[in-house]
């Protein structure tokens, strides 16, 4: 399947909006991290370069304590700026992570 024949039951990313085709790289984010007791917490489909995003963007205490709902990640000024980009590629776009990883 190519992204111009698009299945409507394909998942929609809740970080991008776009539809997450089977070929496309996905993985499932969760919104508590494990390590901030989030095992077992809720989780979203992700594509791949989303996920990577957010944790490129974000430390694992500030996603817990601060971005852990798709709506709060979405406010994110770096991640807002993101969303904008990928919104113009295909579905099943992936890439390198763009931009600096944030710093530690």
């Amino acid at each position: 399947m190519t992204d111009a024949t698009q299945d409507p039951g394909d998942p929609i990313c809740p970080l991008c909006g776009r539809p997450i085709p089977a070929e496309a790289k996905q993985s499932l984010h969760h919104l508590i991290p494990k390590l901030k007791g989030g095992k077992g917490g809720p989780v979203v489909l992700l594509h791949q370069i989303c996920h990577n995003e957010i944790h490129a963007t974000l430390t694992e205490a500030e996603l817990a304590r601060d971005y852990n709902t798709p709506e709060a990640l979405r406010a994110h000024p770096r991640l807002a700026r993101f969303i904008a980009w990928v919104a113009k590629r295909p579905p099943g776009f992936h890439s390198k992570t763009p931009g600096p990883r944030r710093k530690r």
